[in-house]
């Protein structure tokens, strides 16, 4: 592997002298099946080269995360100190972590951190079991919840208190700490306080905590139309589609994405899990798997417009590899792209064209998708049914920025019926 990567044979000598090497050869090959290149595999070569020589590994022993940092600060030391290695700083310092992670999670060597322990964790855990079981919420929304009240329940629970100890006191203080640390907006506490009256309603049914507190906690005031949802105009929709040309792979990959954000609404993990077997080209249909029911599958007409550009990507710029998801990562490693990912798709996108928006991700596009719907005419129901929505309360948020509407219901001569 390391004469196929290195143009001289002395250096491909030097890392088949250093220990390691049929391990060091195996993740090569690995990272070379995944797509990456030969220029990656160099730079990936040396670094594992450093990380063997400093970080002697026993067999059969796991690395902890402060043995790899300890490694990892003694090569920097060094390597800073010596003239022709200034270049590597503090970047080389990470990717040097990055790669022993990587190398290490591979060879079943690496012993992540452990997290922090939660309080009340065994009744979290049935908490959160509830919500699956019995209220039926999506595993996104579920995630999020139980990450938030771990953090909620290590703040204000620390042993030697428990549920049973908790005070109005206590929750309103801690909220403010969390919302302070995390810079929320009143929209996000808003959602936070409401999802812990749900917990503690719970707790309370099963009489872990105090009666009282759920309905004694007040929710946060919003101003009127601070939550409502806001998008792009259509006219920014269509500029956004006309930045985004090309025949680069990326234009040609992005462009497809954003045909799907705009013309159906997708929210941006119903993109990210959308594959190959989703795209009935015969029949002309695309099949999604919605974020908030993922076993509810929804069947949409492949207009003319997505089509071409799904088309397209396929044909000239998705790059070959065993995933069936329909959309690749640019670069090595080939993996579905993630929602974090499709966010840098959009949100530079849209700053770039100056829109007034507070919130520039995937989402906004949504908002375009139903507003513009709306304008056309289409009802409440129809827009909810394209979109997903569960309930009608969902689109109607949607009525109430129909400001050209408004607008013609104001101007509406009533003539003689007054």
């Amino acid at each position: 592997m390391f004469y196929q990567i290195f143009k001289y044979t002395g250096i491909a000598a030097q890392h088949l002298d250093a220990p390691m090497v049929e391990q060091r050869s195996q993740y090569l090959s690995h990272r070379a099946a995944l797509g990456a290149t030969t220029s990656t595999l160099r730079i990936e070569a040396r670094y594992l080269l450093a990380i063997a020589k400093e970080l002697p590994l026993e067999p059969d022993r796991m690395v902890s995360s402060a043995e790899l940092e300890s490694a990892a600060h003694r090569w920097h030391t060094r390597a800073t100190t010596r003239r022709h290695r200034t270049k590597d700083g503090l970047c080389g310092k990470r990717l040097f972590l990055m790669v022993a992670r990587h190398w290490l999670t591979f060879l079943d060597r690496w012993q992540p951190p452990a997290p922090p322990p939660c309080p009340e964790a065994a009744r979290l855990a049935e908490f959160i079991n509830y919500l699956e079981r019995e209220r039926g919420w999506s595993p996104a929304t579920i995630r999020d919840l139980r990450y938030r009240l771990a953090a909620f329940l290590r703040m204000c629970c620390a042993p030697p208190r428990s549920l049973g100890d908790l005070t109005m006191a206590d929750i309103e203080r801690t909220l403010q700490q969390e919302a302070a640390q995390a810079g929320w907006s009143r929209i996000s506490l808003r959602k936070h306080t409401d999802s812990l009256r749900v917990f503690l309603r719970y707790t309370e049914s099963r009489g872990w905590s105090t009666p009282g507190l759920a309905d004694a906690l007040a929710l946060p005031c919003l101003f009127q139309g601070e939550h409502l949802p806001l998008g792009p105009t259509w006219e920014e929709v269509q500029r956004l589609l006309d930045a985004v040309q090309g025949d680069h792979p990326t234009a040609i990959r992005d462009r497809a994405i954003l045909l799907l954000l705009i013309t159906y609404g997708l929210r941006a993990g119903e993109v990210c899990r959308l594959r190959l077997e989703d795209l009935d080209w015969e029949r002309e249909h695309l099949t999604i798997r919605r974020s908030k029911q993922q076993s509810r599958l929804q069947t949409y007409p492949l207009a003319r417009t997505v089509g071409d550009a799904l088309l397209r990507y396929l044909k000239e710029a998705r790059p070959a590899c065993a995933h069936r998801e329909v959309f690749i990562t640019a670069i090595a490693p080939r993996q579905p792209i993630t929602t974090s990912i499709l966010w840098h798709i959009v949100g530079p996108r849209l700053r770039a064209l100056q829109v007034s928006l507070r919130h520039v991700g995937p989402h906004a596009l949504r908002h375009a998708c139903a507003t513009h719907l709306l304008a056309e005419g289409f009802t409440l129901k129809e827009i909810g049914d394209h979109l997903g929505h569960r309930t009608a309360e969902a689109t109607a948020h949607y009525a109430r920025v129909d400001l050209q509407g408004l607008r013609e219901v104001a101007d509406f001569d009533l003539g003689g019926l007054l």
